[in-house]
């Protein structure tokens, strides 16, 4: 008979972020997390989703931020 083999676990990378709140802004999300029933990690990261998953390999050309960031002039009539 075959001997069952545990596969090997894959190995991720974690990277943390932290960033502050005023102590309004804690209890406005804290509710909110509290009335929807999930987490502020949780919130946070479904509302961030676009950014984290599309762009992982390379950014398009015209996301780029240029240096003249007006176009008041370019504009034809």
């Amino acid at each position: 008979m075959g001997q069952n083999k545990k596969r090997k676990r894959r190995n991720y990378k974690y990277h943390a972020i932290t960033f502050k709140l005023s102590a309004g802004q804690y209890r406005s999300l804290r509710n909110y997390c509290k009335a929807r029933r999930t987490t502020p990690i949780k919130l946070i990261k479904k509302n961030i989703e676009r950014f984290i998953t599309a762009y992982e390999y390379e950014v398009p050309q015209d996301l780029y931020l240029t240096e003249n960031q007006l176009d008041l002039f370019d504009q034809t009539l």
